[in-house]
């Protein structure tokens, strides 16, 4: 399944996410998942999710190139596959 930029997502309320001079590692306490976000950008991007109306909003306020939209959509589709991210739904006070 391809990643949807254009819907809005957000970091899982069970996710902790410790920023580190590579990007940050992220622990997901319901499923005990570790991931790992290799840059800076990515960190950027990821942190910011709930503050955009969608992931490409997130993209593009943090430098993403149009270019570089296909390796963040594969980036976002791996957090979202593993629960870290997750679309936000109409009740969701921050959509």
């Amino acid at each position: 399944m391809t990643f949807d930029l254009d819907r809005a997502w957000r970091v899982d309320p069970r996710v902790s996410m410790r920023p580190e001079p590579f990007g940050a590692l992220l622990y997901h306490f319901g499923t005990r998942r570790l991931s790992f976000l290799k840059n800076q950008r990515v960190l950027a991007v990821v942190s910011s999710l709930a503050d955009h109306p969608s992931a490409r909003a997130a993209c593009a306020a943090a430098g993403v190139t149009d270019a570089e939209l296909p390796a963040y959509a594969r980036a976002l589709g791996a957090l979202a596959d593993s629960k870290m991210i997750t679309e936000r739904i109409s009740h969701d006070s921050r959509t």
